[in-house]
């Protein structure tokens, strides 16, 4: 048996890992059903970009405001009632819309005010997601558990938004229903997740504990720069939130283009995810991420320009391989790097950069789109992107030089 069968067969038996991969599927199979049919019927009312990048901007401002508090709830209390409530309020959410899409009332606005708390349940949910990987799997095996996980994230990502398509053609309300029913699931498979799942401490809330999170971040290069790179690429190369324009005015391929065009990242990462988890020793990993962000901004541009259905579709696949594999290196060093009784803590800043930064570049993308077009505001951030890639690899040349995830250890600053 090689070393990659062990590790495999090592998570495979891991109960509480098993649950959390059902937990996250079913958590991300919701949201991406929720974003689409949101999405899809905001556009359709008002036909205005500019209102969907304020439904990125009602979820990131959650963010913004409370992953702090986020952070040190999850070095606080149990990680694991964290994810189990974040999913009972994404249960009220879904049930909220279904009142706004039957009774007709309150308009975009009552939209935007419902999504801001979905905002808070995914801002406690995505960072006790990263949290609480490390307390369930071996260091050993940690590396191959991320890339696992994020396949499985992925997947969910791509079956979510399928279903989501496939469900506005057929019934819009029918939508919100299965949505509503994955989040349901969710609570459930991590109810019954067990064992200790937070680190046991007494501290009192000060304003010192709440920032120690930057303060590690700050004083320590190489989390610095993986954090801050997937912050701003993201934010300049958001391109998801402006797919219901893409579908809908520019290919002309209707709800069920929609669904497939957002599930096309997924089955790129997918698959990316899976290559990465046979990986036993990674080697380069710090000017792969790098050269993988530049393929990261180069598919975003070949996208922003086509005007044929598959291509556009390939470049979507290529945006989501490439995503995976710069992902799955910032998770893994960022986590190596930082002790449990501050991973809450780091998590909720690294959050920011990983999950928040979507929504935002997804307002970015919208502005942009409502001010000078759809398509320049596509083409100028995957253009951005290219530059910011070069700028990191100047600013932080140990990130560059990180070999292998072993090596990160030695360019941890102690706080």
């Amino acid at each position: 048996m090689t070393e990659t069968d062990k590790k495999f067969k090592s998570l495979i038996y891991n109960r509480n890992f098993i649950l959390f991969l059902f937990t996250r599927s079913f958590n991300v199979i919701g949201v991406q059903i929720v974003t689409v049919a949101v999405g899809w019927y905001v556009y359709q009312l008002t036909r205005d970009p500019l209102d969907l990048g304020y439904i990125g901007l009602a979820q990131f401002a959650p963010s913004l405001a409370l992953f702090l508090v986020a952070g040190y709830v999850l070095d606080k209390y149990d990680r694991r009632m964290t994810i189990v409530v974040s999913n009972i309020i994404h249960l009220a959410v879904v049930l909220l819309l279904l009142g706004v899409l039957f009774s007709n009332w309150g308009g975009v606005k009552t939209i935007l005010l419902i999504l801001v708390i979905h905002g808070i349940a995914r801002t406690f949910f995505h960072t006790a997601a990263q949290a609480i990987l490390p307390n369930i799997v071996a260091s050993d095996v940690f590396p191959n558990a991320v890339a696992y996980s994020s396949s499985v994230n992925k997947a969910a990502q791509l079956i979510g938004p399928a279903i989501g398509g496939v469900l506005l053609a057929w019934s819009q309300d029918w939508a919100y229903y299965v949505a509503g029913f994955s989040f349901l699931l969710a609570v459930c498979t991590s109810i019954v997740m067990s064992g200790q799942l937070k680190h046991k401490s007494i501290d009192r809330m000060t304003l010192k504990r709440v920032l120690s999170g930057f303060l590690y971040v700050s004083q320590n290069k190489v989390v610095l720069g993986a954090v801050s790179i997937d912050l701003v690429a993201v934010l300049l190369g958001g391109v998801m939130g402006l797919l219901p324009i893409y579908a809908s005015d520019i290919l002309e391929v209707g709800p069920d283009g929609l669904g497939v065009m957002r599930a096309m990242p997924g089955i790129g990462a997918f698959f990316m995810g899976l290559a990465l988890a046979q990986i036993a020793h990674p080697r380069y990993v710090g000017i792969t991420m790098f050269l993988t962000l530049a393929l990261f901004g180069g598919s975003i541009v070949i996208f922003s320009l086509s005007t044929v259905f598959w291509i556009s579709l390939v470049a979507l696949a290529i945006y989501g391989a490439s995503d995976m594999v710069s992902v799955y290196i910032r998770l893994t060093l960022v986590q190596l790097a930082t002790p449990d009784e501050m991973r809450g803590r780091v998590s909720a800043v690294n959050s920011i950069s990983i999950n928040a930064s979507n929504e935002l570049g997804d307002f970015r993308a919208g502005l942009m789109a409502s001010g000078f077009g759809t398509v320049p505001a596509v083409f100028l951030g995957g253009v951005a992107t290219f530059a910011v890639v070069g700028i990191w690899m100047k600013i932080f040349p140990d990130l560059v030089k990180i070999s292998s995830f072993d090596d990160v250890k030695n360019k941890i600053t102690k706080v």
